[in-house]
């Protein structure tokens, strides 16, 4: 029998797409008659937000201004999150609800709007940064000013979302997959042209900080790297792929299944932002002007030539626009879940746009506001992490699906690194060292 779950509210109906899939054909079990390739795809859009522009900004400053150092970030911070996606899949597969679905029928009112507070100021975070830096590519590739370029990447974003309201979950993954294929091509060209130290690269691997600065920068890369909207996004993408009537015989395949696509799509990103920083490392380190997105790439350009610093561009630009559209469907999922509303997500892009271009047209330093905005993607994180441990490893929630102990005590250790990480910044912050 599948958990028991208190009833959702009518305006938490299912999509739907979700009752599309609800109702594809199914064996004897129960479990869908699809292929193992063609059941892969939750994860990977999901994995767009550990590859948006913002993890450009943050791996490049790294490796630009500190060489090899914060590697070791980057391979915790993928490692840390394959387990956190993982779970927040198997949440939504097993009890047929996301994440913010859960926590609204167990919040009180005023409880859940705090909380929904505290998402959506880190869902504008979010889009700033992937807002920002499409509209920073645009200006890259054919010198779009910055405000005009990020009306454009609003408009694309939402010819996306409604690609996925108005067709389904499956093409929206087709379109988005695609461009996270520009995205590694795009970052990962240059590695195999440019100069790099492996030694100095697996050196980086052993934990260490020099200076309060190299903290502030490492908790930018965690936000960067372990993301809150991609926390609550992905139990709805795996519910709304594989449907909320999920039979218990067909669970065990279903998990099977999650597991190789959470390994698989982050394995990608992983690559794509230890590529970067590796890029940086060897080829901009000591470089003027490489602070900045554009300068990095002007620099990147010069010593290894233009087709790699149009590569460059062309990634930075399918980051921008696929991680803003699955940010947008992240604070669809936050805003159902939470408040019981749900609005177009057409309509729900257009409203937060509003404050990104604000910030653009008000002259805010682009690479400084993107790696500040990771940092409150970091402080975010907690608070989407710590239920979600909760919630998986609760037998009342998940029955015999819930989290065994190694991996209930694997994830309370990533929950006490990240709040660990998370003080020490805000108290760096608070003295101004920061």
């Amino acid at each position: 029998m599948r958990p028991a779950l208190p009833s959702p509210s009518t305006d938490d109906s299912p999509a739907p797409d979700q009752r599309r899939q609800a109702r594809a054909p199914r064996d004897g079990t129960g479990q869908s008659r699809a292929s193992l390739p063609w059941m892969l795809g939750p994860a990977f859009v999901a994995s767009v937000a550990y590859v948006d522009p913002g993890n450009v900004a943050a791996n490049l400053t790294a490796g630009a201004q500190y060489g090899y150092l914060l590697v070791w970030v980057l391979v915790a911070a993928n490692l840390m999150a394959v387990v956190i996606q993982y779970l927040s899949a198997s949440l939504g597969l097993v009890t047929g609800a996301s994440l913010p679905e859960l926590l609204g029928r167990r919040l009180s009112r005023r409880r859940r709007l705090l909380y929904w507070a505290q998402a959506e100021l880190v869902a504008a975070a979010t889009d700033l940064a992937e807002v920002l830096g499409g509209a920073i590519a645009l200006h890259i590739l054919f010198g779009i000013p910055l405000l005009p370029g990020g009306v454009i990447v609003g408009a694309v974003s939402m010819l996306l979302l409604a690609l996925q309201s108005w067709r389904g979950q499956r093409p929206f993954e087709f379109v988005i997959t695609g461009l996270l294929a520009i995205i590694t091509v795009g970052f990962v060209s240059g590695l195999f042209l440019g100069e790099v130290s492996w030694s100095e690269a697996a050196a980086g691997i052993v934990p260490r900080f020099e200076g309060t600065q190299t903290l502030l920068l490492a908790a930018s890369m965690l936000g960067a790297t372990v993301m809150p909207h991609a926390i609550y996004a992905h139990s709805a993408l795996a519910r709304d792929r594989h449907g909320s009537d999920i039979s218990p015989a067909a669970l065990p395949r279903l998990l099977r299944v999650t597991r190789w696509d959470v390994v698989l799509s982050l394995l990608v990103a992983g690559s794509v932002n230890i590529a970067m920083l590796l890029l940086a490392a060897g080829n901009l380190a000591g470089v003027p002007g490489t602070d900045t997105i554009e300068g990095a790439h002007a620099a990147i350009t010069e010593a290894l030539g233009p087709a790699v610093g149009i590569a460059f561009g062309i990634g930075l630009l399918a980051s921008g626009l696929a991680s803003t559209s699955v940010g947008c469907y992240a604070g669809s999922t936050i805003m159902a879940g939470l408040l019981h509303r749900r609005i177009p997500q057409v309509a729900r892009r257009a409203i937060t746009l509003i404050p990104a271009l604000v910030i653009i047209a008000a002259g805010v330093d682009p690479t400084r506001a993107l790696v500040l905005s990771q940092v409150v993607l970091s402080l975010g994180i907690p608070f989407a992490l710590i239920p979600l441990v909760r919630l998986t490893g609760d037998r009342t929630v998940m029955g015999r699906f819930a989290a065994r102990l190694p991996l209930r005590l694997t994830s309370w250790m990533i929950v006490v690194l990240i709040v660990a990480l998370n003080l020490a910044l805000i108290a760096l912050m608070a003295l101004g060292l920061g």
